[in-house]
């Protein structure tokens, strides 16, 4: 990891962030075209960042015409803006940079089209439903000399950034073990979209179900807390325990990864009583849990109690993902370690190794390299 980036991640203003900032203000809107509007996070991004003067959203595909007709109406999209295909979109609105909310089985289509073009891509976790599809997007980003970027809601969290960065200044010692949780009641049981429960809940189109919904997040943190580390192997359980709603994919589930010094289990699931996206890292000299975005609980060997902490800032450009995907793209910013590509292979050989581990309810040993 680049000094630069430890730098950002300290949470100290450098002299490249002041920079960053000010040629944002300096330079046109980033030209971003939306690519499906099949995941419900769509709608948030819209309601929230559809104005911001980072980006100029120049196109919307969507195959669905009904989809595409009410998020015409509902967001005030021109007829001129609106396509059903992504290569008639890219030859006529010419963006420099896609946002994919299509399912997760589409997202390798999406990032060949657009590679071919020369068009860069941040789509919604997690990158893959197999680690074929991940290894072809990573040759074709390469080929295409673009960025693949996954945008996670939790990269964006500051008691994550405050968590990376005792772990690495040495305050807890060495990782021993990592337990992520991330869940909810369920995609239906909180009334998501009709067209996002549809693959949510398939199989090929989501990869699984709370598997790889909310597994994804505790695989990306913990590869990022490991510097891009490879677990060694991969064991994981899961569970259908209401089969009257998801009748076709896991609704729990648990992965335990092992490392040579350290372990990791990811807890996943769409049953528990009140949604949580939350971490506890144990090291050799002290322990941190993580509190929701913003505080975590600090408690060292030898010390009486624990310490509640409120986590810094995290500087701009990393602090949103429109802020990093403008910085990235048009002023030369480093990708962070959450969201690249390289990252989010492991991330999804991992999943993929944990979807197999469940199915055939044993332990899947990694090879020492791809």
């Amino acid at each position: 990891m680049s000094r630069l980036f430890q730098i950002f991640l300290l949470g100290s203003l450098s002299l490249a962030t002041a920079a960053f900032a000010q040629t944002s203000l300096s330079r046109p809107p980033l030209r971003v075209a939306i690519v499906g509007l099949v995941h419900g996070h769509v709608h948030g991004f819209l309601g929230q960042y559809q104005h911001r003067v980072e980006i100029e959203i120049v196109g919307v595909v969507e195959p669905d015409s009904k989809l595409r007709a009410a998020a015409a109406t509902r967001y005030g999209f021109q007829a001129a803006q609106m396509f059903a295909d992504l290569d008639e979109m890219i030859s006529k609105v010419r963006p420099q940079a896609v946002l994919v909310y299509t399912n997760t089985y589409d997202h390798r289509r999406v990032v060949e089209t657009c590679a071919r073009h020369g068009v860069h891509v941040m789509m919604e976790k997690p990158l893959a439903v197999s680690l074929d599809d991940a290894l072809a997007m990573q040759k074709a980003a390469l080929a295409g000399k673009i960025h693949v970027l996954v945008n996670y809601e939790t990269s964006w969290y500051r008691s994550n950034h405050a968590a990376f960065d005792l772990v690495h200044d040495g305050s807890l010692g060495e990782i021993r073990k990592v337990v992520v949780h991330d869940g909810h009641k369920g995609p239906k049981e909180i009334g998501v979209e009709p067209e996002f429960l549809s693959w949510l809940t398939d199989p090929k189109l989501n990869g699984g179900g709370a598997l790889f919904d909310f597994g994804c997040y505790g695989a990306d943190l913990m590869t990022w807390l490991m510097d891009g580390q490879r677990p060694q192997t991969v064991t994981a359980v899961t569970q259908r325990i209401k089969p009257e709603i998801y009748s076709r994919v896991d609704d729990e589930a648990t992965i335990v990864l092992t490392y040579p010094k350290a372990q990791a289990i990811i807890q996943a699931s769409w049953n528990w009583p009140i949604d949580r996206k939350d971490m506890e890292v144990y090291g050799q000299t002290g322990q941190l849990i993580t509190v929701k975005r913003d505080d975590l609980r600090v408690h060292r060997a030898g010390e009486d109690r624990e310490q509640q902490v409120a986590a810094k800032p995290i500087p701009g450009p990393y602090d949103d993902e429109l802020s990093y995907l403008r910085a990235v793209i048009l002023d030369g910013a480093k990708e962070d370690a959450l969201s690249s590509l390289v990252t989010n292979v492991t991330v999804t050989e991992i999943l993929d190794a944990a979807r197999r581990s469940a199915a055939e309810g044993r332990t899947v040993r990694l090879p020492p390299s791809r």
